[in-house]
C-alpha cells in the first residue's frame, strides 16, 4: 500500500505518513535500542522484587568474587581465581565496591543488561547484512528479547549474556569479512571472539571453528599464502586471551592447565559425578545429542528453533547470497557442537527433568542458540511469501503463551533445580549472631560461597581459600583464627572439614545449629580471649 493510497483510504495526509515512515526508518535502531534498554530495567526491576534476581547460586559466586578484588583480608587482583574465566569479575570491579552494586547483584546485573540490548541491536544487524526486510527483522529480535528465558538470565549476575552479547558481534564481524574482505572486519571479529574467551569455554570453540572458516575462504578466494597471512591475524588477536589465562594460572597456581584439572575445576567435579553414576552423557554420542536439543527447545519455545532450522536451510541454498556470508554462518552453530562435544566428553553436565536426574541442573546452556534461531527466523519470514503473516502469527501466539503462563525453564532451575541453594537460613544464624560479635568466619568459598553472599557480613570477616596466611594458620590452628566455623561435618570434598576436623583445635569448637547445606560450629567461650579478631597480616603478597 502507497502512502497516497493509505492517505485516501484511512484519510491521513500522505505527507505526514512519508514524514514518519522517513523518520523511522532513520531512527529505527535508536528506538529499537531505548526499546531494548526499558525493557531490559523493566525485568531487572520485576525480577529482583520477586527474589529471583539472586536465585542462581553461581550468579552470588560470581559477585562474591568481583566482591574479593575489592574487599576481604586480602584482596587484588589474584582473587579472579582459576574456577571462571575472569572478564565478567574484572567489569564488576568499577560497581562492585559498593554494597547496594554487590547486594542487589546489579554490579553482575549490569553488564548482562548492556549485553541483552547490544545483542538484540546485533541481531538486527546481521539480519539486514542478509538482506532482510524490516518486518523480519523485528520478528529475530523479538524471538531473542522476548524469550523469558533470555529476560530472566539478563536480569542477573551470569555470563550467559555477555557471552551471546560477544559471540554475536564476533560471528556478525566475520561475515561482514567474507562479503568484503575487509581487514578490519577481520580485526574486529577476533576482538570480540577473543572476549568470549575470556568469559566462557564456549568462546575457546567458536575461535576454532572461526580460524577454520577463516583459513578455507581465504585458500578457496586468494590461495594458502594469503590464507595463511589472514589465520595469523585472526588467531593473533583471537587466541590472545587463551593466553593470557594460561599465563595466569602459570603465575599464581605454577600449573598452565590448573583451571582444567585443579582441585576447582569442572573436570573435577565431574570425576565426583561420574564416580556418583550421575554422569549419564559421558562416550554417549545419542544421550549428548539429545539431552541437549531437549534443554534447547525447553529453553527456545520449540515452535521458533523449528522456524530457525527451516531458515538456515532456506539461507544455505539461496544463491540470490553470495556463498562465503552464506558459508560464514556456520559459526552460528557453535554453541550447538559444542555443548553436545562437551557433554559427549563428560566436561560438562546437564540435567533435564524427566530426561536425565530428577531435577534441573544447567539447562540454561540451551539458550546459547537463541540469537542463532533468531536469526534464521528472521531469514525465514522474510522470504517466506505469501505464508510469512502465518509464520509471524504463529511465532507471536507461542511468545505470547509463554509469557502468560510464565515459561521460563531457567527460573524452574534457579528456583527448584540443582542449580540454586537456599542458605538463608545458615546466613540468617550469621546475620543474628555473628554480624555484632568479633571474630572471623572460616569458610570454604569453593563450597559455600552462596552463604558468605547471602549473609551480609563485610567480605573482610572471612577466612578462606584466597585469603592466603589467614587460610594456613586457621586450618592448622582454628582455635587461633576462627570463633565460627561453617562446614559440612564428614564431608572431605569441603576443604575446610577436610583440613580442619584433623586439627587438635577442632576440639575446642562445639557444634551450635546443623543445616542441610552446612553446620555451624562456634569456639568455646573458655577460648575466647586466646583468640584474633583484628587483621594482622597486612602486606601479604
Amino acid at each position: 500500500m502507497t502512502p497516497e493510497t493509505f492517505s485516501l483510504k484511512f484519510n491521513f495526509p500522505a505527507g505526514r505518513l512519508r514524514t514518519f515512515r522517513d523518520f523511522l526508518s532513520k531512527n529505527l535502531l535508536v528506538i529499537l535500542m531505548l526499546g531494548l534498554s526499558l525493557v531490559s530495567i523493566l525485568y531487572y526491576w520485576h525480577f529482583l522484587n520477586d527474589g529471583l534476581a539472586l536465585a542462581y547460586n553461581d550468579a552470588r559466586s560470581h559477585l562474591d568474587i568481583g566482591r574479593r578484588v575489592v574487599e576481604g583480608l586480602k584482596p587484588g587482583i589474584a582473587q579472579l581465581g582459576s574456577v571462571w574465566l575472569p572478564l565478567t569479575h574484572l567489569l564488576m570491579v568499577p560497581t562492585i565496591w559498593s554494597d547496594f552494586m554487590w547486594h542487589t547483584g546489579l554490579a553482575g546485573a549490569l553488564q548482562s543488561m548492556i549485553a541483552f540490548v547490544a545483542t538484540g541491536i546485533l541481531i538486527y544487524k546481521y539480519l539486514e547484512k542478509l538482506q532482510v526486510g524490516i518486518l523480519g527483522r523485528l520478528v529475530g529480535v523479538l524471538i531473542f528479547s522476548a524469550n523469558l528465558n533470555v529476560l530472566y538470565l539478563q536480569s542477573t549476575a551470569m555470563t550467559e549474556l555477555l557471552l551471546l552479547a560477544t559471540m554475536t558481534a564476533g560471528c556478525y564481524y566475520l561475515t561482514l569479512w567474507h562479503d568484503d574482505a575487509n581487514v578490519l572486519n577481520l580485526v574486529k571479529s577476533a576482538f570480540f571472539i577473543m572476549a568470549s574467551t575470556l568469559i566462557r569455554y564456549d568462546g575457546w570453540f567458536l575461535l576454532l571453528i572461526a580460524t577454520g572458516l577463516v583459513f578455507l575462504h581465504s585458500f578457496r578466494k586468494r590461495g594458502y599464502q594469503v590464507a595463511e597471512g589472514s589465520v595469523l591475524l585472526f588467531v593473533t588477536l583471537g587466541a590472545l586471551g587463551i593466553l593470557i589465562w594460561l599465563f595466569w594460572n602459570q603465575l599464581i597456581f605454577k600449573d598452565w592447565l590448573y583451571f582444567a584439572f585443579g582441585p576447582y575445576s569442572a573436570h573435577t567435579q565431574q570425576e565426583q559425578l561420574a564416580k556418583a553414576g550421575v554422569l549419564f552423557t559421558q562416550n554417549n554420542w545419542y544421550l549428548s545429542a539429545k539431552i541437549y536439543l531437549y534443554a534447547l527447545l525447553y529453553n527456545t519455545y520449540t515452535f521458533p528453533a523449528i522456524l530457525g532450522l527451516i531458515g538456515a536451510v532456506t539461507l544455505w541454498i539461496n544463491r540470490r547470497i553470495s556463498s562465503g556470508v552464506r558459508f560464514s554462518t556456520i559459526a552460528l552453530l557453535s554453541p550447538l557442537f559444542f555443548n553436545i562435544l562437551a557433554l559427549y566428553l563428560g566436561h560438562s553436565v546437564l540435567f533435564v527433568q524427566g530426561l536425565s536426574g530428577n531435577t534441573w541442573f544447567n539447562v540454561r546452556y540451551g539458550m546459547m542458540l537463541v540469537p542463532t534461531i533468531a536469526v534464521f527466523t528472521g531469514f525465514l519470514i522474510d522470504k517466506a511469501g505469501s505464508f510469512r503473516l502465518i509464520l509471524v502469527g504463529l511465532t507471536l501466539f507461542v511468545l505470547a503463551f509463554a509469557f502468560i503462563n510464565g515459561d521460563a525453564v531457567t527460573i524452574d532451575d534457579a528456583r527448584v533445580g540443582s542449580s540454586q541453594k537456599n542458605v538463608s537460613q545458615v546466613a540468617n544464624w550469621l546475620k543474628t549472631y555473628a554480624a555484632n560479635e568479633p571474630g572471623f568466619i572460616l569458610i570454604s568459598a569453593a563450597s559455600h560461597d552462596a552463604i558468605i553472599f547471602s549473609s551480609g557480613l563485610p567480605m573482610s570477616r572471612f577466612i578462606h581459600e584466597g585469603t592466603g596466611l589467614y587460610w594456613e594458620s586457621a586450618t592448622n590452628i582454628p582455635d587461633r583464627w576462627a570463633r565460627w566455623i561453617i562446614m559440612r561435618t564428614y564431608d572431605d570434598s569441603d576443604l575446610t572439614w577436610k583440613l580442619v576436623s584433623r586439627t587438635k583445635g577442632f576440639t575446642r569448637y562445639n557444634k551450635v545449629e546443623s543445616y542441610p547445606f552446612a553446620d555451624i560450629y562456634e569456639l568455646k567461650p573458655e577460648y575466647l580471649n586466646q583468640l584474633e579478631t583484628k587483621p594482622v597480616f597486612t602486606h601479604q603478597k
